[in-house]
């Protein structure tokens, strides 16, 4: 399905960019969060007519964003969980359990898709990750996981915990892109155009 950001989008393209996605990607989320419109003619003439209104939309959100950086930075998440002799965790921890947990600490709002852990984390330890709050503001945490708060302290602090014959220390969580910027979700397709190209739209 073609449609046009109104928003900037990681790696999908810039506000006002005419791109090609999967039509489940575009009714699921790209559409009904108001992050695009469906490419017609009609919609072509609206966001020409909003286009100011939604570039100030986005600076106001990336100064937003900007002002939450320290409170982000600054976050303990910490995660107590239960896990076994090994250190492998009883479940794991997501990308939505450290959303609602930065909402819970700083008070900061952000959806689970902005969280850049790249894979659940499946075990006891330390993992550094990045939170972005916007497209262009990309700020690195590390998230703690382990069964007592005694033993996150001791993760904080440096030190490692054994598990029987394995030790955890920290960790840092491969990511499956460099940065935020150039990311985009598994089951979508870019192909940009700019939205000046009205003779092709439907």
């Amino acid at each position: 399905m073609k449609v046009i950001l109104t928003e900037k989008i990681t790696k999908l393209g810039n506000i006002g960019d005419a791109v090609e996605v999967k039509t489940g990607y575009a009714r699921n989320y790209l559409l009904p969060n108001g992050k695009a419109m469906r490419y017609t003619r009609e919609n072509i003439a609206l966001f020409e007519a909003k286009k100011a209104e939604l570039t100030a939309r986005q600076e106001a959100a990336k100064k937003t964003a900007e002002s939450n950086v320290d409170a982000v930075k600054n976050a303990k998440l910490h995660m107590i969980r239960q896990a076994g002799d090994t250190g492998q965790l009883y479940g794991s921890v997501s990308t939505r359990d450290i959303a609602r947990m930065l909402k819970e600490v700083a008070n900061v709002s952000v959806e689970s898709a902005q969280v850049m852990l790249g894979a659940p984390i499946k075990s006891v330890g330390a993992f550094d990750t990045k939170i972005a709050l916007h497209p262009d503001v990309i700020v690195p945490v590390k998230v703690y996981v382990a069964q007592t708060q005694d033993e996150i302290d001791a993760l904080v602090a440096g030190k490692s915990l054994t598990f029987g014959t394995k030790k955890v220390e920290e960790t840092v969580e491969e990511e499956t892109t460099e940065e935020v910027a150039t990311t985009e979700p598994a089951t979508e397709t870019a192909e940009t155009e700019t939205v000046d190209e009205t003779t092709d739209a439907e």
